[in-house]
């Protein structure tokens, strides 16, 4: 997995519209590109001689070929985008990370079931969305297909048939609360997450096209 690092200083004079701006329109911009998986906006606690503020964005990327697919084909939009509305204003430099090796804490007891069929079962997504791997079982979820449809073309969803031989095979895993939060995000609008029974008489989340 690689890190893509932008480190930006602003004008003091620009600083509250661009910090509004990134929350709101650049970085999901960037996310919506569908080539990271998740992005920290973090301000650089110094005092810069230059004057102004430095913030850092991170945006973690499944692997190398992907973060060149960004350069070729986002990049040079979401960099105009940046230029229009506060050229002179900010300085800007990229970092490529490549990430070695990542180590984790115990964390607070988990809660809620979360069915998976679909990206939230491969490692370099779990790692971007929840910073850990996660560990569970296999399940079943009845009375539900895989969908011909997909989201945006790309991403599966399920259909409700009712029939009792319909069965969707996947992966439980047991997230906290501020986890299944964060899935919330990953997920994104195009999904709504509701509360199934698997065949192993568990409840738990799982997410649909709505």
């Amino acid at each position: 997995m690689y890190i893509y690092n932008v480190t930006t200083n602003i004008e003091e004079t620009s600083h509250d519209a661009w910090v509004k701006w990134m929350k709101e329109i650049h970085i999901p911009e960037v996310l919506s590109t569908g080539k990271f998986l998740s992005a920290k906006f973090t301000k650089v606690l110094i005092e810069e001689d230059m004057g102004g503020f430095t913030y850092s964005v991170q945006y973690t990327v499944k692997d190398k070929a992907t973060l060149e697919r960004y350069y070729e084909e986002d990049a040079p939009k979401l960099i105009e985008s940046v230029q229009r509305n506060f050229a002179g204003k900010l300085v800007s430099f990229k970092t490529e990370l490549e990430v070695v090796d990542e180590y984790f804490v115990q964390r607070a007891t988990a809660t809620h079931y979360m069915f998976t069929y679909g990206t939230l079962q491969e490692r370099e997504v779990q790692l971007g969305v929840f910073s850990r791997p996660l560990t569970g079982f296999e399940d079943e979820l009845p009375l539900y297909i895989l969908s011909d449809t997909k989201v945006a073309g790309l991403y599966p969803t399920v259909h409700h048939t009712g029939q009792k031989e319909d069965r969707i095979k996947g992966q439980v895993y047991t997230l906290s609360h501020q986890e299944l939060q964060k899935a919330d995000i990953y997920e994104g609008e195009a999904y709504e997450r509701i509360q199934i029974q698997l065949a192993s008489g568990k409840n738990a989340w799982a997410y649909i096209a709505k």
